[in-house]
């Protein structure tokens, strides 16, 4: 693995996309999640993903720059037209709404139309916390989750996201897709030539398969419970806003790369003060945690709550670089060779 400083290295894909004529806001948002989501430790979701939005770019699938619109139809409630931007961008400009609509009146929910792949939903969610909010992220994708009890595909992994701020640390975080992992962590383990764990993903014949190369999709999480909670993001996302649903979108891997995809997103803020006291708010939760983590383990590992391994991978790759396999790396230097300036 080649290790890569993270704020150099934050810089250089921000400067590389506004070299290439992309918007000045969605190059730093770009840089920005991309960064975050590595050092978390969600390869899947990171740097990684740096030479196929470069890709996507250059061929015409994301809106260089974007006419981002808002109709705000409610006190509360409002719809963006992404107009293919980076999903980054417009979900920004979207949770900057609602986090403004959530001070004012409480809460505040905004639907996304017409954008591009976002990245990781925590990356949105945090975004609340930073005014003492409660944070949630939702998005749907192409179709790659299995319809229980069929063969066929049907919805995306459709993550849920929710983030609440803590009193003596970062905020608490559950982002988890609706599947049993994302495709891009499929994609990096065939990419890798790596074995894949049971329980992730079927065949084309709709059977377990360990096999990377043979995966054509995915197992979703709690059998069909996972498969309706893909549904109900769905709705939210693309039915609620006149959007795509996860079936009709095309294929962010498979499809032309010049064809936009129209993916749709969700965001909803509630300010915690409109209900309770910020710092009461704060200290019962870090008091939950807190207790949580205190109990016996049942083997070897620390008993954790949602996000604390991300913490973890956070300080421990903030100090020694965020990890890339040499194959990836190649394919970035090959879009800039200044990303050997990042190298550790």
């Amino acid at each position: 693995m080649i290790y890569l400083d993270s704020k150099i290295l934050k810089e250089l894909m921000e400067n590389i996309l506004i070299s290439k004529s992309v918007d000045r806001e969605a190059a730093k948002r770009v840089s920005e999640g991309l960064i975050q989501t590595s050092l978390r430790g969600i390869d899947s979701h990171g740097i990684n993903l740096f030479p196929h939005y470069c890709r996507a770019v250059e061929a015409g699938r994301i809106n260089k720059n974007p006419k981002i619109s808002i109709e705000q139809n409610a006190s509360s409630v409002a719809v963006v037209d992404a107009d293919h931007a980076f999903g980054h961008h417009s979900g920004s400009v979207a949770m900057q709404q609602a986090i403004k609509m959530a001070k004012e009146n409480g809460i505040g929910a905004v639907g996304v139309k017409n954008s591009s792949h976002f990245g990781s939903a925590a990356y949105f969610a945090f975004q609340a916390n930073k005014e003492n909010c409660i944070g949630m992220a939702f998005t749907n994708g192409d179709a790659l989750v299995k319809i229980y009890n069929s063969k066929e595909i049907f919805f995306g992994t459709n993550p849920i996201c929710f983030t609440a701020p803590l009193k003596n640390e970062e905020p608490f975080c559950i982002d988890m897709a609706t599947s049993q992992v994302a495709w891009n962590k499929v994609q990096n383990y065939k990419r890798q030539n790596i074995k894949l764990e049971e329980g992730w993903a079927y065949d084309i014949d709709g059977k377990e398969t360990l096999d990377a190369q043979k995966a054509e999709s995915l197992v979703s999480i709690g059998k069909y419970k996972g498969y309706g909670l893909g549904m109900m993001v769905d709705i939210l996302c693309a039915t609620l806003v006149g959007g795509v649903i996860s079936k009709d979108m095309l294929s962010m891997h498979k499809a032309p790369i010049s064809e936009k995809r129209r993916v749709s997103h969700f965001f909803m803020v509630i300010d915690i003060s409109k209900f309770i006291d910020i710092d009461v708010f704060k200290n019962n939760l870090q008091e939950m945690v807190d207790r949580i983590r205190k109990y016996e383990k049942s083997d070897t590992d620390d008993v954790m709550v949602a996000g604390d391994p991300e913490k973890k991978s956070y300080k421990k790759r903030s100090e020694e670089g965020i990890p890339v396999d040499e194959d990836k790396f190649n394919e970035m230097v090959a879009i800039s060779k200044d990303i050997e300036k990042a190298v550790i």
